[in-house]
């Protein structure tokens, strides 16, 4: 028993690791592999609640790892992926505009981990969302066929997009949570049709299926407040 109840922690840690990986590949400019660490990260992120919640063993330790983790592998890292990347593109001050997202990333976490409100929902974008979200740059620069290169490289938007990021999760919108607390289909259903829709984002847009997946999220969770 004392073992299983670390288990949660060591998945928690698992995405500490791989926020220092991202680090460390975006101080060497190997930015298409800092990007994949933290999108590799969001899956221990999803995984340590969950696994907590179904062996029993939940806690305050638990609750703080995972915090902290958060805002290397959502928050540090893809700031400084950012920073990196616009280094190429673009001059002066607005390479630092990413530093926002680190400084916001924390304040999240803060306002979740002291919010009796957020148990089963959230209010603001998730730093794992919108880590998610801005991983796929990189990618998007490199790989995307819909839209050529210059879209993406444009200096105004490595000022607008940490702004925008940082912004939404602080912003007091309710957004239903993507974690879940059981595998019941019944009482996920909204949890696993969304995750269908992102499958069939990504098969029929690629990287740029990513952003359509935040936008979608969003919309459905403003539809949902009005309806509610």
């Amino acid at each position: 028993m004392k073992l299983i109840k670390h288990i949660p922690n060591a998945i928690t840690l698992s995405n500490l690791a791989l926020g220092v990986l991202s680090i460390v590949c975006a101080t060497r400019n190997e930015l298409l592999w800092a990007s994949t660490f933290i999108a590799l990260a969001t899956i221990p992120d999803f995984l340590d609640g969950l696994v907590a919640r179904l062996l029993g063993v939940s806690s305050n330790v638990g609750k703080d790892l995972d915090s902290l983790a958060d805002l290397v592998s959502f928050g540090v890292a893809p700031a400084i992926m950012i920073i990196k990347l616009s280094e190429t593109y673009a001059n002066g001050w607005v390479q630092y505009v990413a530093i926002l997202i680190p400084v916001f990333g924390a304040l999240r976490l803060a306002k979740f981990n002291n919010d009796e409100r957020q148990t089963d929902v959230f209010y603001g974008l998730t730093t794992t969302a919108t880590a998610l979200w801005l991983s796929s740059w990189p990618f998007l620069i490199e790989f995307d066929q819909f839209l050529p290169e210059k879209v993406f490289v444009q200096p105004v938007l490595f000022v607008v997009i940490p702004i925008i990021a940082s912004v939404l999760m602080v912003a007091n919108i309710k957004l239903f949570s993507l974690k879940f607390a059981n595998l019941s289909w019944t009482e996920n259903k909204m949890r696993y049709g969304f995750l269908i829709l992102c499958v069939g984002y990504l098969a029929l847009f690629g990287f740029l299926g990513v952003s359509l997946i935040i936008l979608t999220y969003l919309l459905l969770s403003v539809i949902r407040n009005f309806a509610a």
